[in-house]
């Protein structure tokens, strides 16, 4: 992967950032997403944001050999500590578990006044970012699923407006599953949710041996629950 070729998942990434945009990136890496948007002429400007030394640096470097410095600012900072409100219209933010995404929108959520979209591809707990954006008043607006080298991606595409649009019906399994993905029910929808649900019975199975305590009970019940409705979903 470089600024030329991206990866699949972060060539979906980029398809959802719009034309023009004013786009920061947290976390980065390489800034190759960003490299890649501004030599397409899909960006009017960027902001690579990086909160570790090694990865900013090679972000730093990657934009000077691409001749893209006045089109790329990489800033040093925690999360949207890198960018000041109005400075951009989308943020990206991807390859980093779904709680941590959320937080990240969390403590920066005074950053977000102009910001008119949202992509994000959360690596696990998809769930966490789907909760944050209805409580915070983004509107799912897409979704997609996709596998590359044998791991399973989410990506979520939210703009401002009516959060609880997208969860009409079917609002628990909307949350879990992605109420876009649900309605596709594609292959690798399936293949990911079968996997779950092998993992929720292993689960299930060790916590059958040990000691009875309300919080193994209420373990059980909640993986009884999950495996119910996504077999539920799974059905032919």
């Amino acid at each position: 992967m470089n600024t030329d070729k991206l990866s699949v998942r972060l060539t979906t990434v980029a398809k959802y950032v719009p034309e023009g945009a004013r786009l920061a990136d947290i976390g980065s890496d390489h800034a190759y997403l960003p490299c890649y948007l501004a030599k397409n002429l899909k960006i009017s400007y960027a902001i690579a944001g990086e909160v570790a030394q090694g990865p900013y640096q090679s972000a730093e470097k990657n934009v000077q050999a691409e001749g893209l410095a006045e089109k790329i600012t990489v800033r040093m900072g925690d999360g949207l500590e890198v960018i000041q409100p109005g400075e951009v219209d989308c943020i990206t933010i991807a390859g980093m578990g779904g709680a941590l995404i959320s937080s990240i929108l969390e403590n920066g959520n005074t950053k977000l006044g102009s910001v008119k979209r949202l992509v994000l591809q959360p690596n696990i707990s998809a769930i966490s970012i789907r909760k944050w954006l209805i409580e915070n008043n983004w509107e799912l607006v897409t979704e997609e699923i996709l596998e590359e080298d044998g791991k399973i991606y989410e990506i979520l595409v939210a703009e401002q407006g009516d959060p609880a649009k997208p969860y009409q019906e079917k609002r628990e399994a909307g949350l879990l599953l992605g109420p876009f993905l649900l309605q596709q029910k594609n292959e690798i929808f399936k293949k990911k949710w079968t996997a779950e649900i092998k993992n929720w019975q292993r689960i299930y199975e060790a916590l059958a041996g040990a000691s009875t305590t309300a919080e193994t009970v209420d373990k059980k019940k909640e993986l009884l629950d999950k495996i119910e409705l996504v077999e539920e979903v799974l059905k032919p």
